[in-house]
Order: structure tokens, then C-alpha cells, then sequence
């Protein structure tokens, strides 16, 4: 795989059980990548190795004046040098794309698995964790498949040289090979200590991450009750903590290094003395005790890999860790899935969409209206509509004991009998759409907003007046560049940021009207725009999905008027089933949530006439 050739078509199916398990299926992913920089590895550190023994063979040819085999020294140290000049070149080039396809890889899984949960994946993982594995851990995969290569390179360096100092100058090649292995395996011991600080310093920058994204993603309301420093303060006390952390961690790496830097000028020492010594005895020649200094002196830098690889295995194994627990999410339960022995075949075309958890039912062709006493029910029910399993909020339910956990044993939302978390996710997607109450508009043109997988029934046109686009396409205009006359080939900015709230809204809902999917499911799709537009923006609804299944999740009079029917959701369960305006007359709660009355006014609606006159009269003698 090279690097122009990404993105991957597909990038496969992770082995996502835990971190070493997902960076090996990452390695055998990539074995023509990293046999290709082995090779060249193989080639620089092999002319590395060999370099010591050249110089040595050199020395012997000038003690023993002997100029031809001189001559034939000097060409074999220019060989070694183009060796190693076009290995190291070579092996740092496929190094880097290994490391670059490795990361690309991931990314591409975070993205597709960030697409299969939607709005569900922070409500399991921390925004935090979430961009703590989409960006720093990335890398640090990345990382340690490139490494691996190398390191493994620098193992056969490290090999030749002991293997030829054996036979080249057994005396001092014994010393070598027994103090090698020594070096390398000096710092294991050190290695879970410095895993260990490392993890630490991880968690506390991902708090610090996540603390930061929820200060900029409030920012406005922090301004608006002055609590800017307060969370400033907050910020800056997580900051010290990661930064205090990140020296405990450093002060630990400092120590492997300083052992990998002493250990081997020890090494070097004795091996001078003790050569030396043998020198002079007249045991070995001058040019294998260059040959020995100089194959240590050597080693030094093959040596520096085994250091490199404890570290990129450390920093990279809770970064595979946190990755492979995001891959792992899935929108069903997987014993569920996999206790099917058949394929879930697609429900006929008509179907009612039902929710056993909650009661609420749906008919088919109808425009249902859904009110929540709590708006965070109500997102969650719209995630559950679309095929997403609903989570327990703290308290939601007798008997919870977590904040945001999941009930494994809620039902199925169904469409037409047939359970949507159990079809294949592109099918449950064009069969049910849900737009949430804070939909993202990505930059391009107008007409490429709209350039959505569509039945073709409703085309943009119709859409849009339906969404009462008019003055959002006029705006457009006016601030497209000289030339653009169609409103259609007028640019977004990046999420809109143009554009109002109501706008943005307005023709997100737009986009979804051209979909035309046989359910959709709006979130307070008005919430943003002022009361004679929402009016005009449900007529638009009814009209357009006439004869198709629209679930709407509001509390707005207006909308809820023009809906067939309505259902009130009151602790996590239908409570009552009617039209606005019968439930209005019928149902305390849900005028309570319409028209916002307080708990005093509703008794008094409830109160006859003379009932009524006393009850004023006790509240003007209280006050």
C-alpha cells in the first residue's frame, strides 16, 4: 500500500478485543510494507555492522604494508557506504509510509464506526477520550507499526556484529556477546513503572481535553453568567496536573536513556582495557582491536531502536487499547445479533413504526407528533427511532445505578414487525431518518448540500419551500461571488457559520424532506425559527410527507396542530394518545408541557367558577 493510493477502498474488519490484539491485526495488515522496510533495514544496518571490520581489515593492510589489499579495503568501505546511504534513505521512506498508512487506516475505521453510531458514540465514550483517539493515539499507532520494522532491523545489526566479533576476534567477540544482551534487557525491568506514569499522563490530558471541548462548546452561556474564569481556573489546574504527570513520565524515560547511554560506554571501556591488554600480550592484532572499538561503538546506534520500541509499545498500547474500545461499539447487543441463525429480511414497504420500551406507535402514511416533558428523552428517543439503542440517564428508571448506561434488555424499535437494530445499517438508514435538533450543514455549494441519497419523489425545489427557504436563498446570493445566479452554486461556509440558527436549521430539514424516506423523524426541526415561519414550515411537512410515516418531537402548539395525531411521552412511557387539541382540554400534563403552566395554574384550570372566586380571594389575602 502506498501512500497514494489512500484511502483504503476497505479497510477491513478490526480485531478490536484488545490493544495488542488490534496492533497485531494492524501489523499482519501491513506484512508487504513492513517486509519491504525490513529489507532496506536489513541493508543499512547490515552495512552499519560491517563497517567496524572494514576499518579493521584497513588497519591490518597498513601495519602490514600491504597497498593492494588496501586498495581493495578502500572499495569495499565505499560499497558500505552506498549501503548504508541507500538503506537509510529507502528504509526511512517505507518506514514513514507504513507509519502514514497504519494511521490512515485507523482513521478510516474511527470515521466509519463515528458514522455507524452516530450521536450514540459520546453518549458511550467521553468527547474527551473521543478526541484523544482521533488524533494523539492515532499517531502513536502509527508509531509503533513503523517502529517495529526498524527494530527489527536493528536486531539483525546487533546479531552480526556479536556473531562476526566471535569469529573475527573470539576473545573480545565472548565480551561482546555476553554484554549485548545485557544492554538490551537492562530496562525492562524499568518498563511497567514507565507505563504505568505514561498512562497516567494520558488520562489526565484526556480530562483536560474533554474539559476544554465542553468550556468551548459552552462558551456562550459561560459568558452570559460570567463564569469564563471560573472554568478558566478549572482548565488551568488540569493543564498543571498533565504537566506535572508529563515530567513523573519523562523523568522515567530520562532514566531508561541514561542506562542505554552508561551501560554501553561500560561496554566500551572494557573492552578497550581488556583489548588492550590483549594487544600487548601480542594475542590479537592491532586491527581487531580497532575492529572490536569500533563494532561497540557501532552498537550504540542499533541499540537505540530496542529503547525506541519499549516506548512506542508503551505510548502505543493504551492508545490501541482506547481505539480498539470504540471499535468494538456496536448499535445492538452482538449475542443478540449473532443468536439469529438466519438473515433479518427487509420489512415490507407500509409497515407501522412501533417502540415497545415507550408504547409509542406510529402509523404508517401519518404525521405522529411526540411530546417529552424532558428534552433529553426526547433526543434519545429519536437516536432509539432511527435504530440506535436508548441509554439510561441517572434516575430515568427505578433501579439504574449509572449515568448514560445502556439497557441491553430494552426491545427493538420495529418497522413493519421487523426489529431495525437487527437489518444492515444501510438499509435501516434509508428506511428511517432522523435529523436531531442541532444538524451539521458541511461546506460546498447548495447543490451539493442536496446531493443526498434520495428517492427522487421530492426534489430540492419543493423542498426547500416547504422548509420556507425563500430569504436563506436570497441571502446566499447576495453574498456569493459576481457570476453565481443560481442559488444553487452558492457556498456554505464550513457548519453554516454564515448563516442564523433558524437558517441553518430551515434548510437541514430541507435536506431532509428531499430524502423522502419512507420515516422521518425531526427533533424540534422549528426550535430556531420565530412563530408565522414554524407555521408555515408545518404546513410545509404535512403537505410534502402526505401518505408517508413523520415523527416529529416537539412541544411547539403549532406544529403540534398540524399533526394527526399526538403522543405524550411521561416517565419514559406513552400517557396519553390524542390530538393537540383534544389533549389540551383532557390532560393536565401535557398542557402542563405545552403551554408551560405552573402547578398553581393548572389547579386553578381545573377549579368551577365559585371554586375559582375563593381561590383568588386566598391568594390576594396571602399577598
Amino acid at each position: 500500500m502506498q501512500i497514494s493510493d489512500l484511502p483504503y477502498p476497505d479497510p477491513g474488519v478490526p480485531d478490536a478485543r484488545s490493544g495488542p490484539r488490534f496492533l497485531l491485526w494492524l501489523g499482519r495488515g501491513q506484512l508487504g510494507g513492513q517486509l519491504k522496510s525490513l529489507c532496506w533495514g536489513m541493508l543499512h544496518f547490515g552495512g552499519v555492522a560491517g563497517l567496524p571490520y572494514a576499518v579493521g581489515l584497513g588497519v591490518d593492510a597498513v601495519v602490514d604494508r600491504e597497498p593492494d589489499r588496501l586498495l581493495l579495503v578502500g572499495g569495499l568501505l565505499v560499497l558500505i557506504g552506498v549501503a548504508i546511504s541507500v538503506g537509510d534513505a529507502m528504509l526511512h521512506r517505507t518506514a514513514v509510509t507504513n507509519w502514514i498508512t497504519a494511521a490512515a487506516r485507523v482513521q478510516q475505521l474511527l470515521a466509519r464506526k463515528t458514522a455507524e453510531l452516530g450521536s450514540a458514540l459520546t453518549r458511550r465514550v467521553a468527547a474527551g477520550e473521543v478526541v484523544a483517539v482521533s488524533t494523539g493515539d492515532v499517531e502513536k499507532i502509527g508509531w509503533f507499526v513503523e517502529a517495529v520494522s526498524r527494530f527489527l532491523a536493528a536486531v539483525f545489526a546487533v546479531v552480526l556484529v556479536c556473531v562476526g566479533l566471535v569469529f573475527y576476534a573470539p576473545e573480545l567477540g565472548v565480551v561482546v556477546a555476553v554484554g549485548v544482551p545485557v544492554i538490551a534487557l537492562a530496562a525492562l525491568p524499568l518498563l511497567p513503572r514507565a507505563t504505568r506514569r505514561a498512562d497516567v499522563q494520558r488520562e489526565k490530558a484526556g480530562r483536560a481535553t474533554e474539559l476544554a471541548s465542553d468550556t468551548v462548546a459552552g462558551l456562550r452561556v459561560l459568558r452570559g453568567i460570567g463564569g469564563e474564569e471560573l472554568f478558566l481556573g478549572r482548565y488551568r489546574e488540569a493543564s498543571q496536573d498533565v504537566r506535572k504527570a508529563a515530567v513523573r513520565s519523562a523523568r522515567m524515560w530520562a532514566l531508561i536513556s541514561a542506562i542505554q547511554v552508561v551501560l554501553p560506554g561500560l561496554l566500551l571501556i572494557t573492552v578497550v582495557w581488556y583489548g588492550a591488554s590483549l594487544a600487548l600480550d601480542g594475542r590479537i592484532a592491532v586491527g581487531e582491536l580497532v575492529a572490536a572499538f569500533s563494532a561497540v561503538a557501532t552498537l550504540l546506534y542499533p541499540l537505540r531502536h530496542f529503547e525506541e520500541i519499549a516506548m512506542a509499545y508503551s505510548f502505543s498500547r493504551p492508545s490501541a487499547q482506547r481505539a480498539a474500545r470504540v471499535l468494538s461499539l456496536t448499535r445492538t447487543d452482538p449475542a443478540e445479533r449473532s443468536a439469529r441463525a438466519e438473515p433479518v429480511g427487509e420489512p415490507a414497504a407500509g409497515g407501522d413504526l412501533y417502540d415497545p420500551r415507550t408504547g409509542l406507535l406510529a402509523p404508517s402514511g401519518r404525521f405522529t407528533a411526540v411530546v417529552c416533558g424532558d428534552p433529553d428523552l426526547a433526543g434519545r428517543l429519536a437516536e432509539r427511532l432511527g435504530g440506535h439503542p436508548m441509554e439510561e440517564q441517572a434516575g430515568d428508571r427505578d433501579g439504574d445505578d449509572g449515568a448514560g448506561r445502556e439497557d441491553k434488555d430494552a426491545p427493538s424499535v420495529l418497522l413493519g414487525g421487523v426489529a431495525l437494530d437487527e437489518l444492515e445499517l444501510d438499509t435501516a438508514r434509508r428506511l428511517v431518518l432522523v435529523q436531531d435538533k442541532d444538524p451539521v450543514l458541511l461546506s460546498g455549494t447548495l447543490r451539493e448540500l442536496f446531493d443526498v441519497p434520495a428517492s427522487g419523489s421530492v426534489d430540492s425545489d419543493a423542498a426547500l419551500a416547504a422548509a420556507q427557504c425563500t430569504d436563506v436563498l436570497d441571502a446566499l446570493l447576495q453574498s456569493a461571488p459576481d457570476g453565481v445566479d443560481d442559488p444553487m452554486d452558492a457556498r456554505i461556509t464550513e457548519r453554516g457559520r454564515s448563516l442564523s440558527g433558524g437558517q441553518r436549521q430551515r434548510l437541514a430539514l430541507a435536506r431532509s424532506l428531499v430524502t423522502d424516506p419512507e420515516v422521518l423523524v425531526l427533533d424540534e426541526p422549528t426550535s430556531a425559527v420565530d412563530s408565522h415561519t414554524e407555521a408555515r414550515i408545518a404546513d410545509g411537512i404535512a403537505a410534502l410527507r402526505a401518505g408517508r410515516t413523520t415523527v416529529v418531537l416537539a412541544s411547539s402548539p403549532l406544529l403540534l396542530d398540524r399533526a394527526d395525531r399526538v403522543v405524550l411521552i411521561d416517565d419514559g412511557a406513552v400517557a396519553a394518545v390524542g390530538t393537540h387539541r383534544e389533549l389540551l382540554h383532557r390532560e393536565p400534563r401535557y398542557r402542563a408541557v405545552v403551554t408551560r403552566e405552573t402547578d398553581e395554574e393548572q389547579r386553578l384550570a381545573g377549579l368551577g367558577m365559585t371554586e375559582l372566586e375563593e381561590a383568588l380571594t386566598e391568594i390576594e389575602e396571602s399577598a
